[in-house]
């Protein structure tokens, strides 16, 4: 049976019509989105060309820039909060700033970073880099300031060399805080991941979103939304999970 494509609908050589979905310039309906993944997945660790990667590659090439820059913006937040939690002049001298910086959207950013670093590759990963960095930072700093004089003074009498009382005082007195940062610093990562990709067209689920939307291929862009919140669920489930190994109930 001979088929006339026009628009939205399907013409038959026996005179009628009927709707075609893949042809439909509107929302796409479950069983297109469906199809869609079935096709993406069939062909996930295929590379068929230079910017023609499959799915299962876009993931991991995110979540290696993710995971890259949350790790270093971790270590450094909580290390710089730290610093300033101990101190109270300079907890009082920095934490407006904190607070200014704090809100700025990540991809404000961007421009100045890849200026500097010239770099889309690099320029992602402190893209995350930055989303993670202040939030963490507003925490630890918080937690550290409001421990208990008394674990300080307790240290000190015992003569605990720094990087111990930092180890075994410090960080689990502020436990709770530095976790709280590190969530909300999680999901502002998270977050900028896939629009940093987007713009800057390196590969990754970003890249995808971007591509597929480029090709008019609305079941292609809701089939990479899927990814992202698939994904970011996954993420999330072993975050809390390791969450929970550094955290305790009062």
């Amino acid at each position: 049976m001979a088929l006339e494509f026009k628009g939205d609908i399907v013409r038959t050589d026996r005179g009628g019509y009927k709707y075609n979905p893949e042809k439909s310039r509107g929302i796409p309906g479950p069983l297109v989105v469906l199809k869609k993944t079935r096709d993406e997945l069939s062909k996930a660790f295929k590379k068929k060309g230079t910017n023609d990667h499959g799915i299962a590659h876009l993931v991991r090439y995110t979540v290696t820039r993710f995971a890259a820059g949350f790790i270093s913006a971790s270590v450094v937040a909580m290390l710089v909060g730290v610093l300033i939690g101990l101190s109270p002049l300079l907890y009082r001298a920095l934490n407006p700033f904190i607070q200014v910086l704090k809100p700025i959207s990540p991809l404000a950013w961007m421009p100045l970073l890849l200026y500097s670093v010239q770099d889309p590759t690099w320029t992602a990963i402190l893209v995350v880099f930055m989303a993670s960095l202040w939030p963490t930072i507003a925490n630890t700093a918080f937690g550290v300031s409001t421990i208990r004089k008394d674990y300080l003074q307790v240290a000190s009498l015992l003569q605990l060399s720094w990087w111990r009382r930092l180890l075994t005082v410090i960080l689990p007195a502020a436990a709770p805080a530095i976790v709280a940062g590190l969530r909300i610093s999680f999901g502002s990562a998270l977050v900028a991941v896939v629009p940093a990709e987007m713009l800057l067209g390196e590969l990754g689920v970003g890249y995808l979103t971007w591509i597929e939307w480029n090709n008019l291929d609305i079941s292609g862009v809701m089939f990479a939304i899927l990814v992202v919140g698939v994904v970011g669920v996954i993420l999330d489930f072993g975050f809390n999970r390791l969450a929970r190994l550094v955290s305790y109930a009062e």
